[in-house]
C-alpha cells in the first residue's frame, strides 16, 4: 500500500505546482491584458486551426503569441490554444474556445524556435503593437 501512497502523493505534489505554475503565468497574462488596454493595442477576433489545416472562426478576440497563430491571449486574459479539432459543423459554425491553464514556458518540449518563455512572447506581442 505504501507504493500506491506514494504515487498518490507524487501526483498531488505534480498537480500543485502545475496550479501554482497557472498562477504565475496568469499574473503575466492579467498584466499583458492591462498594458495592451494602455497602450491601445487594438484586440482582433482570433481565428482556430482545424487538426485538417483549415481555419475557422471563433467566439473570442485577443492578440495572437505566436507566429503561426497558434496560441493567443483574449481579452478576457484567457490562454488559448488555437490548434482544435472539429469538422464540417465547425466549419460552418465556428469554434467556442476554452481556456487553458498557461504555462510559464510556451511549447514546452516542441522544436528549436518554437519553444520560450511566456514573458517573452507576451514582452515580444506588446512591442509590436
Amino acid at each position: 500500500m505504501a507504493r500506491a501512497d506514494d504515487a498518490a502523493r507524487r501526483a498531488e505534489l505534480a498537480a500543485g505546482a502545475r496550479r501554482a505554475e497557472a498562477a504565475r503565468a496568469q499574473q503575466l497574462i492579467d498584466d499583458f491584458v492591462a498594458a495592451t488596454n494602455s497602450a491601445g493595442i487594438a484586440a482582433e477576433p482570433l481565428r482556430a486551426r482545424l487538426l485538417s489545416g483549415q481555419q475557422v472562426k471563433t467566439d473570442r478576440a485577443g492578440w495572437y503569441l505566436r507566429r503561426d497563430h497558434s496560441i493567443a491571449i483574449g481579452t478576457d486574459g484567457g490562454y488559448y490554444q488555437l490548434v482544435v479539432p472539429g469538422g464540417l459543423a465547425e466549419r460552418l459554425r465556428g469554434v467556442r474556445l476554452q481556456p487553458s491553464p498557461p504555462p510559464m514556458v510556451v511549447g514546452r518540449g516542441g522544436k528549436d524556435g518554437e519553444t520560450g518563455d511566456l514573458k517573452f512572447f507576451l514582452d515580444k506581442r506588446l512591442a509590436e503593437g
